[in-house]
């Protein structure tokens, strides 16, 4: 009797949860509640005033801020925003730019750099150089539905003469160069501040170019001038010369400064003693030469630091002096640290600003290296033979 019932029982069991089952899937299928996404547009704007002018310095971490009064979402839940920008007549229906406001739409506000609003400012036709305005307004958002704030602001912008996207790597290439023209042997330009770059370096009769990369596709650059333009090269004719190459991006701008000599400068002579010879990849070498510490009232002097000549603007020869950057040395020793030897541009002076020869140094021969390639810092290298 006991096993009959319990063989009844089973069945009912698995009926009982093929029920409940049922229930379930039939409570899913009915009709929930459905979400809501309504929200209010955007009512007034705070920042920046209509027709602001803003003087664009992409190069700077300069910034303009947008802000705005919140839009509300009827359950109360989380809007999103962006700003959207067009070019001045235009209606939003093809905007020229969409950005997401901070904290990746969170905040009622959006900090956008001037480097942006510079790129901005290019798509909607606005040249270098140029001065245009652009229309801006505000979308919210909550999940599907978008909400375009029913009013709009002016924003003036002029814009620099540099480039809108500023490469974060230069490099030199061409027959006309040291590498040669194998771009992945190109010469990288030292970056001396965002968006300028240097480089010193010889060249001779070819064509050079400069490229944002040495691998896939390139831009490219070449000077003009006393100007940067895209998509060329540029020609070189005559002898070969030693220049300094300064490339300043934020405002298009290019120059090349001859140099014709680096000259040992030795205070006690207030004159070059010795002049460096070019030896390639921004170096001059003074190889086995022989100094002597002329002798003076109190002791031996040792004091030095170097010349540059180079063709002025005039075409004239003009002079830069590269030396350290403490005003006074004590003389260098085993234990000088790097940072001594490094070069400094400094102005015009006899003494001030000078190296100090190690005492090994006095009538012994050396090597004199000067440094002024594009990796690491320029310095100069004294070697007692």
């Amino acid at each position: 009797m006991v096993n009959r019932k319990q063989k009844t029982s089973f069945p009912m069991k698995k009926l009982l949860l093929l029920l409940c089952l049922v229930g379930l899937l039939t409570q899913c299928k009915e009709p929930g509640r459905d979400i809501n996404t309504n929200i209010s547009d955007v009512k007034s704007f705070f920042s920046p005033n209509d027709n602001v002018s803003v003087k664009l310095l992409p190069a700077t971490a300069a910034a303009v801020v947008f802000e705005w009064d919140q839009a509300r979402a009827e359950d109360g839940t989380l809007v999103l925003y962006e700003v959207v920008f067009d070019k001045e007549a235009g209606d939003f229906s093809k905007p020229v730019y969409k950005l997401a406001s901070d904290q990746n739409g969170v905040q009622n506000k959006a900090t956008i750099a001037h480097r942006d609003l510079n790129k901005i400012a290019a798509l909607a036709g606005i040249g270098s150089l140029g001065v245009g305005k652009l229309k801006w307004t505000v979308n919210a958002s909550r999940g599907i539905n978008v909400k375009q704030a029913g009013l709009s602001r002016l924003i003036q912008l002029e814009r620099p003469a540099g480039f809108t996207d500023i490469p974060s790597e230069v490099y030199l290439t061409g027959d006309a160069t040291e590498a040669g023209a194998d771009v992945t042997k190109a010469i990288k330009l030292k970056s001396v501040k965002p968006g300028e770059f240097e480089v010193y370096t010889s060249l001779k009769a070819g064509t050079y170019k400069f490229v944002d990369k040495t691998t896939g596709t390139a831009k490219t650059f070449n000077v003009e001038g006393t100007n940067i333009k895209e998509n060329a090269t540029t020609t070189v004719t005559g002898a070969t010369k030693v220049y300094r190459i300064y490339l300043d991006f934020n405002n298009a701008a290019a120059r090349l400064t001859e140099i014709k000599s680096v000259g040992l400068w030795y205070s006690n002579d207030n004159a070059v003693r010795f002049e460096l010879p070019y030896t390639g990849n921004g170096t001059w070498t003074l190889a086995n030469t022989k100094i002597d510490f002329p002798a003076v009232p109190w002791g031996k002097e040792e004091r030095y630091k170097f010349r540059l000549t180079v063709v002025g603007a005039d075409g004239k020869d003009a002079y830069e002096w590269l030396g350290s950057s403490n005003s006074d040395n004590q003389r260098a020793d085993a234990n000088s640290p790097a940072s001594y030897f490094y070069l400094q541009s400094i102005g015009e002076s006899q003494w001030d600003y000078s190296y100090k020869f190690n005492g090994a140094v006095d009538g012994s021969k050396v090597d004199l290296l000067v440094s002024l390639a594009p990796t690491g810092p320029y310095f100069h290298k004294v070697t007692v033979k």
